[in-house]
């Protein structure tokens, strides 16, 4: 973990999914005064049982007082509806705190919620993160950031607890097109990761022993390292879930819509992850994908 903070701030996080829930720790152990809201009582009510914090009960009641809002949600409705209304985060913020969004959602709603936060006196940045559960868990994500240099300077070093970088991308939006890039290398890597170790194993090859040695040249990449051996295993009930790339995936296509940029390789695993979800893996891994090669 990563403790860049100086001196405890209050802060909230809203949603404890398997990255907020690690995430929201990192801060207690910081030593940041931590309040939580999640849409599941009992998951909260876990949260704080294992760290020291307290537990709000609604988004607008635990950014009550916090210098930092921070969320991770599922995407842009489930971000509307912890943000606007009575009980949402907006409303019970006090002038000048920060509002971070960690979810991966898109541009649109992160400008939205940006303009809003505005009106009401409140900075905004959006920052999606990259690393997966076990990045979140060891305090070691990578971290995307759009929004304005004074609200990105007052949130950064409390980022930091969780993070291995920080980098700020520019105006707000800017960080959800920075993920969205992240998530159209990834596809395209997954898909020749799976490739090749089918490939290997069609071949009478050692898998282990082909990673061992490619991944020290110009194939090495983070999805050898951490799922080549589990790819050969045929593991996947873990890690960052199929339904959730495709949703990723979705967001880069939209985009693209308006910027004209042109995806053919994306919009082509898109359409294996569609299949791995008929297959009943919505649920596995992204690394998945080399079940399509291996049962035809």
């Amino acid at each position: 973990m990563n403790d860049k903070s100086a001196g405890g701030r209050n802060v909230a996080f809203v949603g404890l999914g398997v990255m907020g829930y690690p995430m929201a720790g990192h801060l207690v152990k910081a030593g940041h005064a931590v309040t939580v809201f999640n849409r599941s009582q009992a998951r909260a009510d876990k949260w704080a049982g294992e760290f020291s914090g307290r537990v709000a009960n609604s988004p607008a009641d635990a950014a009550a007082g916090a210098e930092i809002v921070f969320a991770c949600v599922g995407a842009d409705d489930d971000l509307r509806e912890i943000v606007y209304g009575e009980a949402g985060a907006l409303a019970g913020m006090s002038d000048g705190a920060i509002f971070v969004d960690h979810t991966t959602d898109s541009a649109v709603v992160a400008r939205e919620v940006n303009e809003a936060a505005k009106k009401n006196g409140l900075g905004f940045l959006d920052a999606p993160v990259s690393g997966g559960q076990a990045g979140a868990e060891n305090g070691a994500l990578t971290v995307m950031v759009g929004g304005s240099e004074a609200s990105f300077a007052a949130a950064e070093p409390v980022m930091q607890c969780y993070a291995k970088n920080v980098t700020h991308m520019g105006e707000a939006g800017n960080g959800q097109l920075t993920k969205m890039v992240n998530q159209l290398c990834i596809a395209g890597v997954v898909q020749g990761l799976a490739e090749g170790i089918n490939f290997a194993q069609r071949a009478g090859l050692d898998g282990e022993r082909v990673l061992d040695v490619i991944s020290k040249g110009a194939a090495q990449s983070w999805q050898m390292e951490n799922r080549g051996s589990t790819m050969l295993k045929g593991e996947f009930e873990f890690g960052f879930a199929a339904d959730w790339m495709r949703k990723d995936l979705g967001l880069c296509f939209e985009e693209a819509k308006k910027n004209g940029a042109l995806l053919p390789m994306a919009m082509l695993v898109d359409q294996f992850y569609a299949h791995v979800q008929q297959r009943g893996g919505g649920r596995w891994d992204t690394s998945s994908l080399i079940q399509l090669l291996q049962k035809i």
